[in-house]
């Protein structure tokens, strides 16, 4: 079962910044939490494209040298155009581990080889299977506003960073983010949906928000096909935003044990899912392990090497190291710009190759910024 692999560090060269860690709530003694073995942020490259693209949202450490994708480097997504439009991303790029910063993709919204609903706006569903096949979620708006966000689509990309197929409907509305696990040529997407009723609720809290199991098969050069769609999640709170666009259920990771766990933003909380790979039922929004404490709008998460799982707020700039159990051990802030500190600069985060450091996006700068 193909979870994470890890090995060479990555470096970029750039101004490095102290960090300051704040005390956890709740603080557990036990072994030393990930987070207390990193002090630094090294600002990195901006990520913004020849087109002008802005606010990067999904990160995904390509673990093989495939095609155009290269070993160590960071896969990222943005969400905006170059006029700041939510909704309206339309680029993928490739940060190496020297930070260069080249475009994997330009994905033209009038020329895809399927339906995709209302167009392209790439978000932090990202994820690259086996044989380099790059899946990113898609939340398109035609102006920017909630009010025009429509389903859009899982695009699937080639290792060239040709879309080659759209995944539509079947549950898919508004993939919001997303983790896959490979088995041999099986697949298996754990994708949130944030658009179910939310435009229609006009910024009103709507309790309706999913994730889904989507089964795929890959075969050699042949894109994916999808087989099983599953609903293993359902009626997280989700409601539109002015700023956010919208806010609904955010980062998932699978745990060692097939338990997901989900980034419940609304109602600042993690829950966890179990027997995501075999169930064949929603578990509704699961069992609560943590909310409250140092969480403040949990959005991008990860997994630690020992399986703990690290979020960044929406609302601080800090990120949380929280067990399985959850138990809330540490948390540190790795962005302090704007009013209030840090809000609105975090989304997206992926350890590095070697799984010592983590990537994250920075909204504030567009940059891909490494906290080690």
């Amino acid at each position: 079962m193909r979870l994470r692999a890890c090995s060479s560090a990555l470096a970029i060269a750039a101004l490095t910044v102290g960090l300051t860690a704040a005390a956890p709530a709740g603080h557990v003694v036990g072994p030393r939490p990930f987070l207390d073995r990193l002090n630094t942020v090294t600002p990195g490259p901006s990520t913004v494209p020849g087109n002008g693209d802005q606010n990067p949202y999904g990160t995904f450490t390509i673990k093989e040298n495939v095609g155009d994708l290269h070993r160590g480097s960071v896969l990222v997504s943005n969400f905006n155009n170059a006029a700041n439009l939510q909704g309206t991303g339309t680029t993928l790029v490739q940060v190496a581990p020297d930070g260069a910063v080249t475009t994997f993709a330009t994905i033209d919204p009038a020329h895809l080889p399927g339906p995709c609903p209302g167009g392209v706006g790439l978000t932090t569903a990202l994820t690259v299977l086996p044989g380099g096949w790059v899946v990113v979620g898609s939340l398109p708006t035609a102006d920017g506003t909630a009010a025009t966000a429509q389903a859009g689509c899982l695009l699937v990309l080639d290792r060239h960073g040709t879309v080659r197929e759209t995944f539509v409907g079947g549950g898919i509305n508004g993939p919001w983010d997303m983790t896959a696990v490979s088995h041999g040529r099986h697949s298996d997407l754990f994708v949130t949906n944030v658009l179910n009723g939310t435009v229609a609720g006009g910024g009103a809290e709507v309790d309706a928000g999913t994730v889904l199991r989507i089964s795929l098969t890959t075969n050699d050069d042949q894109p994916p096909q999808r087989g099983d769609t599953t609903v293993i999640g359902s009626g997280f709170p989700q409601r539109t935003d002015p700023a956010a666009l919208v806010i609904g259920p955010t980062g998932v990771s699978l745990g060692r044990d097939g338990t997901l766990y989900v980034a419940d933003t609304v109602p600042n909380r993690i829950t966890a899912i179990p027997r995501a790979l075999t169930r064949d039922d929603s578990a509704g929004t699961g069992r609560v392990i943590t909310s409250g404490g140092d969480l403040n709008g949990p959005l991008g998460m990860t997994l630690t090497p020992k399986g703990d799982l690290l979020t960044v707020n929406s609302q601080d700039g800090n990120i949380v190291e929280t067990t399985p159990r959850g138990e809330q051990v540490a948390v540190k802030q790795i962005n302090n710009e704007g009013n209030p500190a840090g809000a609105g600069a975090l989304f997206g985060l992926t350890l590095d190759i070697d799984c010592d450091a983590v990537w994250f996006v920075n909204d504030a700068d567009n940059t891909l910024d490494l906290l080690h």
